[in-house]
């Protein structure tokens, strides 16, 4: 009888990752680094093309990361402490499926081993975006895109 493995993330909750577990569940698909608009109405969020000016285009990763927050002050730092907040975040993000209990999806590098299959499932912004410098923030509005529903 061979033991069976039960992955990190569905054996704890995310507020009982460690630093690298909570790391490791970023799938980087980079949307999270784009900008978004929220309804002041109803508090829907719409996602835009335009990018954080620190997103690598090519590998949806921060060229700053460890050092965003000195950069990008009002970057948002995602942590467990703000598990309830996450309605933002993408349906397809980890941690906002794991906060709802639920499971990661199928392409989801943790699952698949492989760090380009979210790329590979064309769920990240790979090639899609637009760097903030390029477009003024009072026309954003004009760049909101439909491949994202939040």
């Amino acid at each position: 009888m061979s033991d069976i493995v039960i992955p990190f993330w569905q054996q704890k909750s995310l507020k009982q990752f460690s630093k690298a577990e909570w790391e490791s569940v970023c799938d980087g698909c980079g949307l999270c680094c784009l900008h978004k608009l929220e309804d002041e109405d109803d508090g829907q969020v719409y996602y835009t093309q335009i990018a954080c000016r620190l997103l690598d285009d090519d590998s949806c990763r921060c060229q700053e990361y460890e050092h965003r927050t000195q950069h990008i002050p009002e970057c948002t730092v995602l942590s467990p402490e703000y598990i309830e907040e996450f309605h933002w975040l993408p349906p397809t993000c980890a941690y906002r499926l794991l906060a709802e209990g639920k499971p990661l999806p199928g392409w989801h590098p943790l699952v698949t081993g492989q760090a380009d299959s979210v790329h590979e499932e064309g769920v990240s912004v790979r090639g899609k975006t637009l760097c903030e410098t390029q477009v003024a923030e009072e026309d954003w509005q004009e760049y909101l895109i439909r491949w994202v529903d939040s």
